[in-house]
Protein backbone atom coordinates (compact mmCIF):
# COMPACT_ATOMS: atom_id res chain seq x y z
CA UNK A 1 0.00 0.00 0.00
CA UNK A 2 1.51 3.92 -1.17
CA UNK A 3 1.55 6.15 1.48
CA UNK A 4 -0.01 9.48 -0.04
CA UNK A 5 3.20 11.40 1.54
CA UNK A 6 6.43 10.90 0.20
CA UNK A 7 5.94 8.27 -1.97
CA UNK A 8 7.01 5.82 0.81
CA UNK A 9 5.06 2.04 1.08
CA UNK A 10 2.98 2.09 4.31
CA UNK A 11 4.19 -1.24 6.10
CA UNK A 12 1.93 -2.09 8.19
CA UNK A 13 3.40 -3.31 12.08
CA UNK A 14 4.30 -7.80 12.46
CA UNK A 15 2.29 -7.42 15.15
CA UNK A 16 -0.76 -6.21 13.58
CA UNK A 17 0.07 -8.09 10.63
CA UNK A 18 -0.20 -11.54 13.37
CA UNK A 19 -3.30 -10.59 14.40
CA UNK A 20 -4.60 -10.12 10.89
CA UNK A 21 -3.34 -12.91 9.18
CA UNK A 22 -4.81 -15.15 12.46
CA UNK A 23 -8.35 -13.89 12.28
CA UNK A 24 -8.45 -14.14 8.07
CA UNK A 25 -7.65 -18.11 8.87
CA UNK A 26 -10.58 -17.66 11.82
CA UNK A 27 -12.99 -16.29 9.94
CA UNK A 28 -13.52 -19.35 7.43
CA UNK A 29 -15.06 -21.00 10.67
CA UNK A 30 -17.81 -18.34 9.92
CA UNK A 31 -17.81 -18.73 5.98
CA UNK A 32 -18.43 -22.58 7.00
CA UNK A 33 -20.79 -22.31 9.33
CA UNK A 34 -22.86 -19.56 7.12
CA UNK A 35 -22.61 -22.79 4.65
CA UNK A 36 -23.69 -25.37 7.05
CA UNK A 37 -26.40 -23.67 8.71
CA UNK A 38 -28.15 -22.00 5.61
CA UNK A 39 -27.71 -24.68 3.33
CA UNK A 40 -29.22 -28.30 3.08
CA UNK A 41 -25.80 -29.95 2.28
CA UNK A 42 -25.49 -33.63 2.20
CA UNK A 43 -24.06 -35.07 4.69
CA UNK A 44 -21.33 -36.98 2.46
CA UNK A 45 -20.37 -34.05 1.03
CA UNK A 46 -19.79 -32.17 4.52
CA UNK A 47 -17.82 -35.33 5.05
CA UNK A 48 -15.78 -35.62 2.02
CA UNK A 49 -14.99 -31.30 2.55
CA UNK A 50 -13.88 -32.46 6.28
CA UNK A 51 -11.38 -35.43 4.87
CA UNK A 52 -10.32 -33.02 2.12
CA UNK A 53 -9.24 -30.39 4.84
CA UNK A 54 -7.59 -33.33 7.71
CA UNK A 55 -5.45 -33.44 4.30
CA UNK A 56 -4.39 -30.34 4.20
CA UNK A 57 -3.35 -30.06 7.52
CA UNK A 58 -1.30 -32.90 7.82
CA UNK A 59 0.64 -31.73 4.80
CA UNK A 60 0.87 -28.34 6.76
CA UNK A 61 2.05 -30.51 10.53
CA UNK A 62 4.50 -32.50 8.28
CA UNK A 63 6.14 -29.54 6.20
CA UNK A 64 5.72 -26.43 8.09
CA UNK A 65 5.23 -27.25 11.68
CA UNK A 66 7.63 -30.08 12.91
CA UNK A 67 10.25 -29.56 9.70
CA UNK A 68 10.41 -26.02 10.73
CA UNK A 69 11.24 -27.40 14.25
CA UNK A 70 13.72 -29.53 13.52
CA UNK A 71 15.36 -27.30 11.08
CA UNK A 72 15.59 -24.41 13.86
CA UNK A 73 16.79 -26.89 16.86
CA UNK A 74 17.26 -30.46 15.84
CA UNK A 75 15.42 -33.73 16.89
CA UNK A 76 14.92 -33.24 20.47
CA UNK A 77 12.98 -30.02 20.92
CA UNK A 78 10.92 -31.15 17.43
CA UNK A 79 10.26 -34.73 19.44
CA UNK A 80 9.52 -33.58 22.70
CA UNK A 81 6.94 -30.66 21.93
CA UNK A 82 5.25 -32.64 19.58
CA UNK A 83 4.95 -35.54 22.14
CA UNK A 84 3.87 -33.08 24.92
CA UNK A 85 1.30 -31.64 22.42
CA UNK A 86 -0.49 -34.36 21.90
CA UNK A 87 -0.09 -35.43 25.49
CA UNK A 88 -2.11 -31.53 25.95
CA UNK A 89 -4.65 -31.68 23.45
CA UNK A 90 -5.66 -35.41 24.79
CA UNK A 91 -6.11 -34.43 27.92
CA UNK A 92 -7.89 -31.78 27.45
CA UNK A 93 -10.20 -33.60 24.66
CA UNK A 94 -11.07 -35.80 27.19
CA UNK A 95 -12.23 -33.62 29.93
CA UNK A 96 -14.28 -31.64 27.19
CA UNK A 97 -15.78 -34.64 26.17
CA UNK A 98 -17.01 -35.51 29.52
CA UNK A 99 -18.63 -31.83 29.11
CA UNK A 100 -20.63 -33.44 25.34
CA UNK A 101 -17.86 -31.72 23.58
CA UNK A 102 -17.03 -34.93 21.85
CA UNK A 103 -18.57 -35.01 18.90
CA UNK A 104 -18.51 -31.11 18.48
CA UNK A 105 -17.52 -31.63 14.44
CA UNK A 106 -20.27 -33.87 13.83
CA UNK A 107 -23.33 -32.73 11.65
CA UNK A 108 -25.74 -35.38 11.96
CA UNK A 109 -27.90 -37.08 15.10
CA UNK A 110 -24.93 -37.45 17.26
CA UNK A 111 -23.69 -34.19 17.17
CA UNK A 112 -23.76 -32.50 20.74
CA UNK A 113 -25.85 -29.84 20.39
CA UNK A 114 -28.41 -32.69 21.50
CA UNK A 115 -27.11 -32.68 25.09
CA UNK A 116 -28.49 -30.31 27.49
CA UNK A 117 -25.87 -27.79 28.52
CA UNK A 118 -23.02 -28.80 25.90
CA UNK A 119 -22.35 -25.30 24.41
CA UNK A 120 -19.67 -24.29 26.55
CA UNK A 121 -17.94 -27.45 26.13
CA UNK A 122 -18.21 -26.68 22.23
CA UNK A 123 -16.41 -23.16 22.24
CA UNK A 124 -13.60 -24.30 24.28
CA UNK A 125 -13.51 -26.96 22.00
CA UNK A 126 -13.24 -25.33 19.48
CA UNK A 127 -10.87 -22.96 21.31
CA UNK A 128 -8.78 -26.06 21.86
CA UNK A 129 -8.85 -26.70 18.09
CA UNK A 130 -8.08 -23.42 17.05
CA UNK A 131 -5.51 -21.93 19.31
CA UNK A 132 -2.42 -24.01 18.49
CA UNK A 133 -3.03 -23.18 14.69
CA UNK A 134 -3.23 -19.46 15.33
CA UNK A 135 -0.42 -19.40 17.69
CA UNK A 136 2.03 -20.90 14.75
CA UNK A 137 0.91 -18.48 12.34
CA UNK A 138 2.12 -15.57 14.62
CA UNK A 139 5.20 -17.52 15.33
CA UNK A 140 6.18 -17.40 11.85
CA UNK A 141 6.54 -14.02 11.37
CA UNK A 142 9.37 -13.60 14.00
CA UNK A 143 12.69 -12.38 13.14
CA UNK A 144 11.48 -10.23 10.27
CA UNK A 145 10.19 -13.25 8.38
CA UNK A 146 7.07 -13.36 6.36
CA UNK A 147 3.86 -15.50 7.51
CA UNK A 148 3.84 -19.19 6.59
CA UNK A 149 1.36 -18.41 3.73
CA UNK A 150 0.86 -22.64 3.17
CA UNK A 151 -0.11 -22.75 7.07
CA UNK A 152 -2.53 -20.06 6.78
CA UNK A 153 -3.99 -21.38 3.73
CA UNK A 154 -3.89 -25.14 5.24
CA UNK A 155 -5.28 -24.00 8.48
CA UNK A 156 -8.10 -21.50 6.46
CA UNK A 157 -9.19 -24.48 4.31
CA UNK A 158 -9.34 -26.78 7.53
CA UNK A 159 -11.88 -24.57 9.33
CA UNK A 160 -14.43 -24.52 6.60
CA UNK A 161 -15.53 -27.75 7.13
CA UNK A 162 -15.43 -27.91 10.95
CA UNK A 163 -17.48 -24.68 11.41
CA UNK A 164 -19.61 -26.12 8.14
CA UNK A 165 -19.87 -29.73 9.96
CA UNK A 166 -20.65 -28.17 12.99
CA UNK A 167 -23.15 -25.34 12.38
CA UNK A 168 -24.91 -27.97 10.12
CA UNK A 169 -25.41 -29.97 13.41
CA UNK A 170 -26.38 -27.61 15.35
CA UNK A 171 -28.87 -26.56 13.31
CA UNK A 172 -30.58 -29.97 13.45
CA UNK A 173 -30.56 -29.67 17.03
CA UNK A 174 -32.81 -26.47 16.48
CA UNK A 175 -29.69 -24.13 17.71
CA UNK A 176 -30.90 -19.91 16.88
CA UNK A 177 -28.74 -18.39 14.27
CA UNK A 178 -27.64 -15.93 17.23
CA UNK A 179 -26.44 -18.48 19.18
CA UNK A 180 -24.50 -20.06 15.84
CA UNK A 181 -22.82 -17.17 14.63
CA UNK A 182 -22.05 -15.54 18.24
CA UNK A 183 -20.20 -18.70 18.58
CA UNK A 184 -18.00 -18.96 15.69
CA UNK A 185 -17.86 -15.13 15.37
CA UNK A 186 -16.24 -15.13 18.86
CA UNK A 187 -14.18 -18.22 17.89
CA UNK A 188 -13.12 -16.47 15.05
CA UNK A 189 -11.62 -13.61 16.97
CA UNK A 190 -10.16 -15.58 19.54
CA UNK A 191 -7.76 -16.87 16.42
CA UNK A 192 -6.88 -13.72 15.38
CA UNK A 193 -6.11 -12.94 19.39
CA UNK A 194 -3.75 -16.36 19.40
CA UNK A 195 -1.99 -15.40 16.26
CA UNK A 196 -1.27 -12.02 18.25
CA UNK A 197 -0.02 -13.75 21.00
CA UNK A 198 2.09 -16.37 19.28
CA UNK A 199 4.20 -13.02 17.69
CA UNK A 200 4.11 -11.00 21.01
CA UNK A 201 5.07 -13.96 23.77
CA UNK A 202 7.46 -16.27 21.51
CA UNK A 203 9.75 -13.27 20.22
CA UNK A 204 12.26 -13.62 22.88
CA UNK A 205 12.19 -17.19 23.06
CA UNK A 206 15.57 -19.44 22.16
CA UNK A 207 15.63 -21.44 19.34
CA UNK A 208 15.19 -24.62 21.13
CA UNK A 209 12.11 -23.16 22.87
CA UNK A 210 10.36 -21.55 20.13
CA UNK A 211 11.12 -25.11 18.01
CA UNK A 212 9.48 -26.90 20.71
CA UNK A 213 6.40 -25.02 21.07
CA UNK A 214 5.35 -25.21 16.90
CA UNK A 215 6.25 -28.64 17.20
CA UNK A 216 3.87 -28.91 20.07
CA UNK A 217 1.42 -26.88 18.29
CA UNK A 218 1.95 -29.67 15.55
CA UNK A 219 1.27 -32.39 17.92
CA UNK A 220 -1.95 -31.03 18.96
CA UNK A 221 -2.89 -30.12 15.77
CA UNK A 222 -2.02 -33.88 14.21
CA UNK A 223 -3.80 -35.33 17.57
CA UNK A 224 -6.78 -33.17 16.61
CA UNK A 225 -7.30 -34.44 13.22
CA UNK A 226 -7.12 -37.90 14.12
CA UNK A 227 -9.88 -37.91 17.23
CA UNK A 228 -12.56 -35.27 15.67
CA UNK A 229 -11.99 -34.99 12.16
CA UNK A 230 -11.22 -38.26 10.73
CA UNK A 231 -14.07 -39.49 12.93
CA UNK A 232 -16.44 -36.64 11.00
CA UNK A 233 -15.21 -38.12 7.50
CA UNK A 234 -15.50 -41.73 8.06
CA UNK A 235 -19.21 -41.39 9.28
CA UNK A 236 -20.22 -40.86 5.98
CA UNK A 237 -17.17 -40.87 3.32
CA UNK A 238 -16.50 -44.60 4.29
CA UNK A 239 -13.74 -46.06 2.14
CA UNK A 240 -13.46 -42.63 -0.21
CA UNK A 241 -11.61 -41.30 3.40
CA UNK A 242 -8.32 -42.12 3.02
CA UNK A 243 -8.16 -41.25 -0.99
CA UNK A 244 -9.79 -37.56 -0.39
CA UNK A 245 -7.56 -37.17 2.30
CA UNK A 246 -4.43 -38.09 0.34
CA UNK A 247 -6.01 -35.17 -2.16
CA UNK A 248 -5.71 -32.48 0.08
CA UNK A 249 -2.51 -33.78 1.90
CA UNK A 250 -0.76 -33.66 -1.92
CA UNK A 251 -2.80 -29.85 -3.03
CA UNK A 252 -1.11 -28.40 0.30
CA UNK A 253 2.35 -30.33 -0.88
CA UNK A 254 2.61 -28.93 -4.14
CA UNK A 255 1.58 -25.46 -2.56
CA UNK A 256 4.34 -25.74 -0.20
CA UNK A 257 7.11 -26.61 -2.58
CA UNK A 258 6.00 -24.05 -4.80
CA UNK A 259 6.13 -21.59 -2.49
CA UNK A 260 9.51 -22.88 -0.98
Amino acid sequence: MEGVAGGQALIMPEWLQAGGWGLLAGFALVLGALAGYTLRMPQRLIASVMAFGAGVLMSAVSYELIEEAHRRAGLAPAVVGAVSGAVLYTVCNVLLARRGARHRKRSGDRHPSLQEGSGTAIALGAVLDGVPESLVIGASLLGGGTVSMVTVAAVFISNVPEGLSSAAGMRRAGRTRTYVFGLWIGIAGVSGLSSLAGYALLGQAPAAVLAGIIALAGGAILTMIADTMIPEAFESSHLLTGLITLAGFLVAFAVSKAGG
